[in-house]
């Protein structure tokens, strides 16, 4: 969906597409980042570690926090160009479809990830399942954003990608 939401993003001009594809981008790091950190801390003891490698997992949450507050002061940065320069908007049907398809995944994505957290009692994947379940409201406002577009309401897009800096900035820090 990275790819897809990007292209489309550019060829529209949808500043609110390009966040949500930048998102994404910040979703597989976490993920990634989610994989290793329990990997690393579910190791028992050793050696060098005679409490073992539990700490893993706060340092992992702390490299995706980091990431993601870089990634939010971008999106802030460019929503602030969109919404003083002119946009380019191009309304595509494409937009709603790869919005709603992406609502959709997200939100089994954060029914999956959200029983696991509670099944594990783990840290890394209630936050993974709390950011599926933000995306799935974010990209809400991306579709609302694309069909506004479509009536040359176009403040609205330049609004959502803003949106994004705030609600990235809150729920990952």
């Amino acid at each position: 969906m990275l790819i897809i939401k990007g292209i489309i993003g550019v060829i529209t001009n949808s500043q609110a597409m390009i966040a949500d594809s930048v998102n994404s981008a910040g979703d597989i790091f976490s993920s990634g980042m989610t994989f290793i950190g329990n990997k690393i801390a579910s190791k028992p003891s050793d050696e060098t570690h005679n409490l073992g490698h539990g700490k893993a997992e706060y340092i992992f949450s702390m490299l995706i926090s980091i990431s993601m507050i870089v990634i939010a002061l971008k999106l802030l940065w460019d929503s602030i160009i969109s919404l003083t320069q002119r946009s380019n908007y191009h309304f595509s049907w494409l937009l709603v479809v790869v919005c709603i398809v992406t609502i959709i995944t997200k939100f089994a994505l954060f029914l999956y990830t959200y029983t696991l957290s509670k099944k594990h009692n783990n840290l890394l994947i209630e936050a993974n399942s709390k950011d599926h379940r933000n995306d799935c409201i974010v990209t809400t406002f991306t579709l609302i954003a694309s069909i506004l577009g479509a009536n040359n309401i176009l403040w609205f897009d330049g609004i959502t990608r803003y949106w994004y800096f705030n609600m990235d900035m809150y729920y990952r820090s």
